[in-house]
Parts: C-alpha cells; structure tokens; sequence
C-alpha cells in the first residue's frame, strides 16, 4: 500500500450516519410519541429522587446516597442517549460527527460499567444494614461511600477509555452508516474494515470481568443477608428487608440480563436489526423504570414525598405535621 492510500484508509471521517429503528416514517412518528414520554418519565423520576434524597433529612443514609447516586447515573447515560435519538426520528437523515460519536460512546460505555459496580456497592451496603444494623451506620461511614462511588466511576471511565480508544483507532472505509441509533461498539465494528479479533476480545473480556465481578459479589452479598433473614424472629422485619433488597433484585435482573444479552456474545451472532430493541430496553426504559421500582416498593421514599409535598406545598401544616413526626 503506497503512503497516499494508507493515508486515505486511516483519516478519520468527518461524520457518521446513524440509520436509526427504521426506516417507515408512519412508525418513526409513532415510536418519537411512545419514546418521548418515556425519557421525560425517566428524567423527571430520577432527578426528582436526586432532589428528594438531598431535601429531605431523614433519607441521608448511605442506602439513600446510592440510590441518589444510581438516579444521577441513570439520568445521565439516558441523556447521552436519547435526546439524539427522539431528534433522529423526526429527521429524514441523522448524522453525528465522529468527535460527537467517540463522546458518546465514552459517557454511554463509562456510566453503564459504573452502575454495574454501583449495584454492587449498594448489595454490600443491605448486607451491612440487615446483618450488622447496630453497626450499620459506622461501618458504612461517609468515607467509605465515598470510596465505593468513586471506585465504581473510576472502573465505567477505565472500561469507556479502552473500547472508546481502541474502536476509534480503526479505519471505517467500508461504510459510515451505523446500523443503530447511537454509536454503539458492536455497530461501529462491523462496519470496520480492519481486523476487529482484538476488539472483540476487549469488549468480551472487559465487560465480561465486570460484569462477572460484580454479580459475584451481589451473589456473596445475598448469600449472607439470606442467612441474617433466616435468623430474624420478627416476621415484620424480614418483610422490611424483603421489600428493601427485592426492588435492588428488581434492578440488578433487568439491567445485567440486557448487558449479557448484548456484550457478552461472539460476533457472528450479532443481530444489529434485533440488537436495537434490546437497546432501547436498556437506553430508555430500564431508566425510567428505576424510580419507579424504588419509590413504589419503598414506604420510607413515600413518606418522604409526601413530607416534602406537604412542607413546600402547603407550608403551615407541613411544619405541624414535621414536627409532631419528629417528636
């Protein structure tokens, strides 16, 4: 290959087009009017249990500072998301340029990997509250929350730079349609024209690593709160942490069996057409089902809604009704 050809094969093209769902207008309309209520519901949810966990005092627990955490991740890799591709359904042709498409990639890849290690992080965080609740508070101090957050976006932002890296390092002379609505790893590989074994092997052994590590330690985590429950007298607090631990079951099911579905596969059996239903699932409705799996299954998240309702809506009784709880 002569010094212009390599060259030609190497630049980076200015930008992608992103085929999106379908093609049918009739349906993309229809999709754009199902989708957009979704995303709203997802964004308004999450970033309303942000706000109500920092309001309201009585949820400044570590159990709250994860699920506010695990809210503000949510909301933000939905928006990586979803704003490009509610715009896309109503456009004839949808592009996005290749910086555009690599930041994508990277916020999208770095938060999903982050959660995972969250939902980890908030297992460990019920074993201590059920199994040590007298020590709950001490062992889960503000420190070590912290830690764990920071952990957990440490490892989504060292995951997201190796796939971002090493799929933006390839040549995409063969075509620059991507057969999805977001610039996702799998679509951008197959429309490569080098040699992509290395990374498929990255993309399986990193999610795979993660993925594996973090059920593993979930499995551990209820493995012992199993045992604690088994111990308690009180048919009312195995109620309590029944209720507690089966709303973060909840989560940890819908998200990890849609991830192993769609990274945790070989690549002959990549089905890009299928693969973007199962997309969407993750992109947009596991988002919007979150709040809602925590607020409706959790009573001490209604009592807070309904004191903070109360306190900022009707000033004079939430104060009465604040105190006379308090007391």
């Amino acid at each position: 290959m002569n010094p212009e050809n390599f060259t030609w094969a190497r630049a980076a093209p200015a930008e992608f087009i992103l085929l999106g769902i379908t093609n049918r207008w009739d349906l993309r309309v229809t999709l754009f009017l199902v989708f957009l209520p979704i995303y709203l519901v997802s964004l308004l949810g999450n970033m309303g249990m942000v706000l109500l966990i920092h309001v309201d005092a009585r949820l400044h627990t570590p159990m709250y500072f994860f699920l506010a955490s695990l809210s503000l991740l949510d909301a933000c890799y939905s928006s990586a998301i979803n704003p490009k591709m509610l715009l896309g359904l109503l456009q004839p042709r949808s592009t996005i340029s290749y910086t555009a498409c690599a930041l994508q990639m990277f916020i999208f890849a770095g938060l999903a990997d982050a959660e995972c290690c969250l939902l980890a992080a908030m297992a460990y965080d019920r074993y201590v509250a059920i199994g040590n609740p007298l020590l709950y508070t001490t062992v889960m101090s503000r420190g070590l929350c912290l830690a764990l957050l920071g952990a957990s976006g440490l490892g989504g932002a060292v995951s997201a730079f190796v796939h971002t890296t090493f799929t933006f390092h390839l040549s995409f002379c063969h075509s620059l349609e991507i057969n999805s609505f977001f610039c996702d790893i799998p679509p951008l590989l197959a429309i490569s024209c080098n040699d992509t074994s290395l990374n498929e092997l990255l993309l399986f052994a990193i999610c795979g690593f993660i993925q594996t590590a973090t059920v593993s330690a979930i499995a551990v985590s209820y493995g012992f709160i199993a045992g604690a429950v088994i111990r308690m007298r009180s048919a009312e607090a195995r109620q309590r942490a029944a209720s507690t631990c089966g709303s973060h079951l909840t989560a940890v099911a819908m998200l990890y069996g849609t991830l192993i579905f769609m990274y945790l596969r070989p690549s002959s059996s990549y089905a890009l057409d299928t693969d973007k239903m199962a997309s969407v699932f993750y992109t947009l409705v596991i988002p919007a089902l979150n709040p809602l799996i925590y607020s409706l299954r959790n009573q001490e998240v209604k009592n807070a809604l309904r004191r903070t309702w109360r306190r900022f809506c009707c000033p004079g009784q939430g104060a009465g009704d604040w105190t006379q709880e308090a007391n």
